[in-house]
């Protein structure tokens, strides 16, 4: 992030007020809320193969539809 060119008259203790004032508003991320990638990856392979036996028994019942 770009700083403002300090005036030689500033004084030790106006510029670390102005240092902290830009780094209190970069955002960090929460630790606390945070996962593995694999976590979600464990996730994402559930819900699909979720998805995947709902899919199945749609086109199977949809086949039985079809031949009636």
């Amino acid at each position: 992030m770009k700083r403002f060119s300090t005036n030689p008259m500033t004084t030790p203790k106006y510029d670390w007020w102005q240092g902290k004032r830009f780094n209190d508003n970069v955002p960090e991320s929460s630790q606390e809320n945070t996962r593995p990638i694999g976590y979600h990856l464990q996730v994402i392979l559930f819900e699909l193969e979720i998805i995947k036996q709902d899919f199945e028994k749609r086109s199977s019942e949809l086949g039985k539809r079809i031949e009636q």
